[in-house]
């Protein structure tokens, strides 16, 4: 659980979000944020938000030990409608986290219910830093075991199975794909949609929840609880799509595809977090700070005037992952991810960075395991800094090879044990850029 001081910190960063008052309407400013990627009627929606207060529910579904960067999409969608004063609900996926939704190319593996218990848990601690639970429209959580859990299997078919025709639900993109693969689908995936759907029926019966929010290649599984409502309860119900965070040849960002950002410092260090955003190209980085931050229009306008006037000075992806890891990790970690940066690259101390701060820049390098009395010329080749020990001679007589940003002045030279900070770490560069890691 998190401690007095962090609960604090999350404090003040909730209250110094704002939506920007430059907008008619909520509406519009997240069609220009290009958070809505696909809805339902845009126009009855945008009047639903500016409208009195309601109940908004997004899931998370425990398949994973962390969030991940897509899910912070939806939590900063969450977040602007509550700041607008509308009312979050947090479902975490006590049971289609059992389940888990269909995966493009093959069958999940299923965890078991006490490691699916332990992520809820997990999942829960991590929506709570991005919502307000206090006023009048302070979010809740709940879960869909509550509902799931004493249903029978003849009264899930009678009461929700019976509203859905299995010609639409085979229509739907993720079934499709899989139906047509040589792996398949079976019933367990293919019934994910209707549990979905049985979810938002049940909030909008318990809560009166008008709106569900997802990515967009979720469609399918949102619209079916827009259905199932309007079948089961004659009412109408909305959903919003937001685009999925894509890397620049158009891979998705997702645990299924290998490469996500996890939110949780323990899978993805607040050093790999924050040179995740400061490396973004220039072509992404307005579109990033409109969609992960809170700045106003006019400030990311003038980061964009920035971006085409002085491209080097990277002034935009600066503050880009000062927000976003302020956001996520808290203004300390950020700012010690940002002192391992300097310190790495030669402008700052490395013997100050304290050791979990160190930990996460040197599990972003190339490393190899090391000790002292290793020589630093072959450190330097099972590092890969380069590719014989004759190049590694050669770049140390030239004056180009540090150790913790040290020269290396003879090419004789060994590690010692006093190069090994926290007795555990050390850090190659060769040349003013080229880094790794060395572990003991």
């Amino acid at each position: 659980m998190a401690g007095v001081s962090e609960t604090n910190a999350r404090t003040q960063i909730l209250a110094t979000q704002r939506n920007d008052d430059s907008f008619s309407t909520l509406w519009e400013e997240l069609e220009w944020r290009g958070l809505i990627h696909v809805s339902t009627d845009a126009t009855a929606l945008s009047e639903l938000i500016e409208g009195e207060p309601f109940a908004y529910y997004c899931g998370f579904d425990p398949t994973a030990p962390s969030l991940h960067l897509g899910h912070l999409v939806q939590l900063l969608l969450m977040r602007r409608l509550q700041l607008k004063g509308h009312k979050p609900l947090g479902l975490v996926g006590g049971s289609t986290g059992l389940i888990g939704d269909p995966r493009p190319t093959s069958e999940r593996t299923l965890n078991s219910r006490e490691t699916v218990a332990q992520w809820v848990d997990s999942l829960r601690e991590q929506i709570s830093r991005y919502l307000s639970f206090e006023g009048d429209n302070a979010a809740r959580f709940v879960n869909n075991l509550d509902w799931t859990a004493p249903l029978s299997a003849i009264d899930f078919l009678r009461e929700i199975g019976k509203h859905f025709r299995v010609g639409t639900m085979i229509k739907k993109d993720i079934v499709a794909k899989r139906l047509n693969s040589d792996e398949g689908i079976s019933y367990t995936e293919f019934s994910y949609q209707i549990l979905q759907g049985l979810d938002f029926l049940e909030l909008y019966r318990q809560y009166d929840c008008k709106l569900q929010s997802g990515g967009s290649d979720q469609w399918g599984n949102l619209t079916s609880g827009t259905e199932l409502i309007r079948k089961a309860e004659g009412g109408t119900a909305h959903a919003i799509g937001t685009p999925l965070i894509t890397n620049s040849d158009g891979t998705k960002f997702g645990k299924s595809e290998g490469n996500a950002i996890w939110l949780n410092p323990e899978m993805c260090s607040p050093y790999t977090f924050y040179q995740f955003w400061l490396n973004q190209a220039d072509a992404d980085v307005a579109d990033r700070l409109r969609v992960f931050t809170f700045l106003s229009r006019e400030e990311i306008a003038d980061y964009e005037r920035q971006v085409a006037e002085e491209p080097f000075k990277r002034a935009a992806q600066k503050r880009l992952a000062l927000e976003v890891t302020t956001l996520v990790h808290g203004a300390e970690a950020t700012q010690g991810a940002i002192d391992a940066s300097e310190a790495l690259f030669g402008r700052g101390d490395l013997t100050a960075l304290d050791e979990l701060t160190l930990a996460g820049a040197i599990e972003a390098l190339p490393q190899a395991p090391g000790a002292a009395g290793a020589a630093i010329a072959q450190l330097m080749v099972d590092t890969e800094l380069v590719k014989s020990l004759g190049e590694a001679r050669r770049a140390i007589a030239q004056g180009g090879v540090y150790v913790n940003n040290v020269a290396v002045t003879s090419e004789d030279q060994a590690l010692t044990a006093d190069d090994l900070l926290h007795g555990k770490f050390a850090v190659l560069r060769r040349g003013k850029k080229t880094l790794a890691g060395i572990t003991a």
